[in-house]
């Protein structure tokens, strides 16, 4: 079968011919791949940003970790998963050995491996996962919307982290999927206004708009500040999510935030952030990092996509076969697309 595999630490990804994944393993199952989504994370792996050395070991190995599938066959003890089921998969898998995992803290599992990264994903035709990362979802959701779940987790979380609630005055740093999902996760919480900022992004503010978000902003070349003015004018932000990446506006980020406010950080940043630390200590301000979701999180995630699937739908710009992938990434690496969807 066709794979699309990071081979060598450095620029770009290769379409290569691999063998299909063989019978399953006790415990595992093999999926069929409906969709995989194209996120920051494979984009970060496509460029060969700092951050990702811990994947050379792992190469060749075929990239993707945000997809949804049917279950193709089943491996003995394997449990309740039937043939034919849509899936959605959590990517990170456990070591079920370690010390947090014998006390059923999964959640702190170190030698944890993930699925796209250090083992094979879902950029592919069939992938071997582990049964116990697989939960059903509803048979009538689209496998795109489905595959959209990993990384509304982890917006979800974001929005969680952020103790985001009634009343609350929101601003999100960063207007791709992870920002549009916090976005709509932060007005179910019931936040009275949330404000997206972005630079440069008017293809990605323009899926947030058909989302019904109409307090977007490209910030262009102003400051945060003088772009957030009319939004300022009436008061700072109790709540700022940033899902940038981009170490340059954590203190810009900070600038804007009330006093005892939370500023969350969940992009994935390629160098240290400066902070005015004597600031933040005289304004009695946090921050708080954001990852992955917990195992918890996910039933709440697939049944709000299943209830809000057309807002989830208008995330999704480009579709698109896995021989064209690499066109994918070139897609959201320029920021013409908001959210790539490959269907293998």
């Amino acid at each position: 079968m066709k794979a699309l595999q990071k081979t060598a630490p450095a620029f770009g990804v290769e379409l290569r011919d691999v063998p299909a994944p063989d019978a399953p393993g006790d415990g595992e199952v093999i999926v069929a791949v409906g969709a995989a989504c194209v996120c920051g994370s494979d984009m970060h792996i496509y460029e060969w940003t700092p951050g990702y050395g811990f994947m050379a070991d792992a190469m060749p190995v075929t990239i993707g970790h945000e997809f949804a599938g049917r279950i193709a066959s089943i491996g003995p003890g394997a449990g309740a998963l039937c043939e034919g089921t849509l899936v959605a998969v959590r990517p990170s898998v456990v070591c079920g050995q370690c010390d947090a995992c014998l006390r059923g803290d999964s959640d702190r599992c170190v030698p944890r491996r993930g699925i796209g990264v250090t083992r094979d994903g879902a950029f592919a035709a069939f992938v071997r996962v582990p049964a116990a990362n697989c939960m059903a979802a509803p048979d009538d959701m689209a496998p795109e919307v489905v595959a959209l779940a990993e990384p509304m987790t982890v917006s979800a979380e974001a929005v969680a982290t952020g103790g985001v609630g009634p009343g609350h005055r929101v601003l999100v740093l960063g207007p791709g999927n992870i920002g549009q999902g916090i976005a709509l996760f932060a007005r179910a919480a019931g936040a009275a206004l949330v404000v997206v900022a972005g630079k440069d992004d008017a293809p990605r503010l323009a899926c947030l708009r058909a989302m019904g978000f109409d307090a977007t902003v490209d910030v262009g070349g102003r400051t945060l500040a003088e772009a957030l003015a009319p939004w300022l004018a009436e008061g700072k932000f109790d709540v700022v999510i940033e899902a940038t990446g981009v170490p340059a506006i954590v203190q810009p980020a900070l600038d804007v935030l009330e006093k005892r406010g939370v500023l969350v950080i969940c992009g994935i940043h390629p160098r240290p952030a400066s902070v005015d630390l004597t600031r933040l200590v005289r304004k009695q301000q946090q921050i708080r990092g954001s990852y992955r979701a917990p195992l918890s999180t996910w039933p709440r995630v697939l049944a709000f996509l299943r209830d809000n699937a057309d807002a989830a739908q208008a995330m999704i710009t480009h579709r698109l076969p896995l021989d064209r992938a690499i066109e994918g990434f070139e897609l959201a690496r320029s920021r013409v697309a908001s959210k790539v969807v490959i269907v293998p």
